[in-house]
């Protein structure tokens, strides 16, 4: 994998992560009011076509993003604007089926009987996640993380594809398969200058998949012992 993509993933499944995690297990853990208006966010959010509102945001935003971070700070950062609005759109998209997968998993664990244990011990509602809740959730944590970073990478590659990705110098599978198919004609046809890129996304796709499943039986506590 490219250099440029493989820094996509990883950037959009730490956000995934992060924000994800923080935002779902609030909201199943706390419950009420709360959570539905945390979950109301996170439905509002996923009505928006994830892929257009990365490219509007391209489109509108870019050149007065550029011409901000030139002015404030300096030309070589305005020149990174496309790469950070990326960053920006792909994060902001990113968290949300975490936060409910989250959520889901808190909400069932929340009346077990260690948490209420735990809760009669004086315990606070932080420790009790971070000690007794998210150590349950973990493995399926991991594996949609290892999911999380190729699927970024599919539309990062589609962006870069449709010219609103990453230019040269800098290289991503996007852009690959764009050059790629600017080689076919009717003399001759550089199949493996697509075949590649492609093959190479799915690989790592099966790749990912495999470390996850494999996380997941490392990490998840009711498989030890």
């Amino acid at each position: 994998m490219e250099r440029a993509s493989r820094c996509f993933g990883i950037v959009g499944a730490t956000v995934s992560l992060f924000i994800g995690v923080l935002w779902g297990a609030t909201a199943g853990y706390v419950g009420g009011r709360l959570d539905n208006a945390m979950m109301r966010v996170v439905d509002i959010l996923y009505c928006l076509p994830s892929i257009i509102f990365v490219v509007l945001l391209m489109a509108l935003v870019e050149g007065r993003f550029r011409d901000w971070l030139s002015r404030t700070f300096s030309p070589e950062l305005g020149g990174l604007a496309r790469m950070l609005l990326l960053f920006i759109g792909l994060g902001a998209v990113s968290w949300l089926t975490m936060a409910r997968i989250v959520r889901g998993q808190v909400l069932s664990l929340r009346t077990r009987q260690f948490v209420h244990a735990s809760r009669s011990l004086g315990s606070g509602t932080a420790r009790i996640l971070r000690r007794h809740i998210l150590p349950n959730v973990y493995g399926i944590i991991i594996v949609y993380v290892t999911l999380t970073i190729p699927s970024i990478v599919l539309y990062e590659s589609f962006l870069s594809f449709l010219g609103l990705g990453i230019r040269p110098p800098q290289a991503s599978l996007g852009y690959l398969i764009y050059e790629g198919s600017t080689q076919i004609n009717p003399i001759r046809i550089y199949w493996w200058m697509i075949v590649f890129p492609g093959s190479l996304l799915g690989i790592t796709l099966l790749a990912l998949n495999f470390v996850g499943d494999g996380l997941r039986d490392a990490w998840d506590p009711r498989t030890k012992g």
